[in-house]
């Protein structure tokens, strides 16, 4: 009895421990939003204050940031930009591992390691000749220019490949015998039992294109054009705006944890099922 007593005790503590540790691990990755939320709340003034709680708060900051530059009209572009971006890849991803996981065709191992290939080469080696390419066409400085090159993930194509594969053959082959098309077999029999997946895989790619910086500050050489290159805006000579830079920043977070908040249980069970990490 003692020994049962002991080990349930002992039990206990490690739940705790582990509880303990993952609360302290969530304060460590929440405190630096939250720090940039305080900071954008304060007085102009007090925004080097080292007080944890913004007091008095203040709203001065955001309407500096609004003065600088068209923040409403910045969000529209970034949200444009993530939807179209993660919605074509999305779609190019499913039809492309459709086909390699339903299919046999000449040199399919060869154009599936081409894919593997293209996931490995850093963005930064095909920047130059996109470059190029999008000066050639008039596309330099625009929204199109920043999305053209995004619309195809070979990751995406790899991770939604591996669930294809794993799908089942006999509910295809049934399909097929009741006289329906590829396509039809896609959208009505594949798809409806992919949606944990192609969710999981949707909300990353979105995140993604959201964040994106790089590419854009490539493109967009005259203007924002997007939230996350508004932030070069409180950047000068003179010095940095701080309030108004972590307000800007602020609001490029927001989108994103507003999605988390209202779909959060949707978001989990997409990746616990989908088994996308």
């Amino acid at each position: 009895m003692t020994i049962e007593r002991w080990r349930a005790t002992a039990d206990r503590l490690r739940g705790f421990s582990s509880h303990l540790l993952l609360a302290g691990t969530a304060l460590l990755c929440v405190f630096p939003i939250y720090w940039l939320f305080a900071t954008s709340l304060r007085r102009p003034s007090d925004v080097m204050s080292l007080s944890p709680i913004p007091w008095p708060l203040s709203v001065d900051n955001y309407v500096d940031a609004a003065h600088k530059v068209d923040v409403v009209q910045l969000i529209l572009n970034t949200f444009l930009v993530a939807i179209l971006s993660a919605s074509a890849q999305l779609l190019i991803a499913l039809l492309a591992s459709y086909a390699f996981a339903m299919y046999t065709f000449p040199l399919q191992r060869l154009l599936y390691l081409a894919f593997v290939g293209i996931w490995l080469v850093p963005f930064q080696v095909t920047m130059l000749p996109n470059y190029v390419l999008l000066n050639q066409l008039g596309l330099i400085d625009t929204l199109i220019g920043v999305v053209l090159p995004t619309l195809c993930s070979a990751l995406a194509v790899l991770l939604l490949r591996q669930h294809m594969s794993a799908f089942p053959k006999e509910l295809v082959a049934a399909a097929k015998i009741d006289g329906r098309s590829s396509w039809s077999i896609l959208w009505t029999v594949v798809v409806p039992n992919l949606r944990p997946a192609l969710a999981a895989l949707g909300i990353l790619l979105f995140i993604n294109s959201w964040n994106e910086y790089f590419w854009p500050a490539v493109v967009m050489r005259r203007s924002n054009g997007v939230l996350q290159l508004g932030l070069r805006s409180f950047m000068g000579a003179e010095g940095e705006q701080w309030g108004p830079m972590m307000a800007v920043a602020g609001l490029a977070c927001l989108p994103v944890l507003v999605m988390y908040l209202l779909l959060q249980r949707h978001i989990v069970n997409a990746f616990v099922r989908s088994g996308l990490k």
